[in-house]
């Protein structure tokens, strides 16, 4: 049964996280709050996994959010729960993109659909920035963003949070990369040997 809620759980994210990988992230979130697959600051990890490692980002999550699933059967479950998240994540993107192929020309100056394109974007933005202010928690503060209850108590408990080690870290990586325009995968790795010596 659990594949089947894999499968189904991973088909929504496909159909609807429009705009690429990090537009699953929203999805993700809501599905650590429904499942114990994985829990949020699980989905940190699985994040810089994801954009670590080859392939899109959002079928590399589903493919280990799939593996942690099945993996209470062991590890020919885990697999199974792998491929059974990946192809949920895939097959809405593959049915969309050939029905889409084969009517775009048709369809690709009709208004309505110029309209809808439209209304989309700014979701997908929304999304996507979602998407960022985890990340900025997840790896920038030690611990989940407090509510709001004023705007000088709330900056000093932000404050409280923030990881330093980290903040120089992304700071120092964002100036080389604007700087020195070096392949990503350097920076990937660099940051991996820093952020394990730092840890240590």
């Amino acid at each position: 049964m659990i594949f089947l809620t894999l499968f189904l759980e991973f088909f929504k994210i496909g159909l609807f996280s429009v705009g690429g990988g990090l537009a699953t992230i929203p999805f993700l979130q809501d599905i650590a709050g429904k499942y114990d697959w994985f829990d949020i600051s699980m989905l940190g990890r699985m994040i810089a996994i994801a954009e670590s490692t080859p392939g899109p980002v959002g079928i590399n999550m589903a493919t280990y959010a799939g593996f942690q699933a099945g993996h209470i059967y062991g590890l020919l479950g885990g697999i199974a729960g792998g491929f059974t998240a990946t192809m949920g994540i895939v097959v809405p993107a593959l049915v969309t993109i050939t029905l889409i192929s084969k009517a775009y020309r048709k369809f690709k100056e009709n208004p309505l659909v110029e309209n809808a394109f439209y209304g989309v974007r700014p979701v997908v933005a929304g999304m996507i920035a979602s998407s960022a202010l985890l990340l900025v928690q997840q790896g920038l503060l030690n611990g989940a963003v407090p509510e709001f209850t004023g705007l000088l108590q709330w900056l000093s408990q932000i404050w409280a949070l923030v990881d330093f080690k980290a903040v120089i870290l992304f700071a120092a990586v964002l100036v080389c990369v604007r700087r020195f325009k070096l392949h990503p995968i350097i920076f990937i790795a660099a940051s991996g040997v820093l952020g394990a010596l730092l840890s240590m």
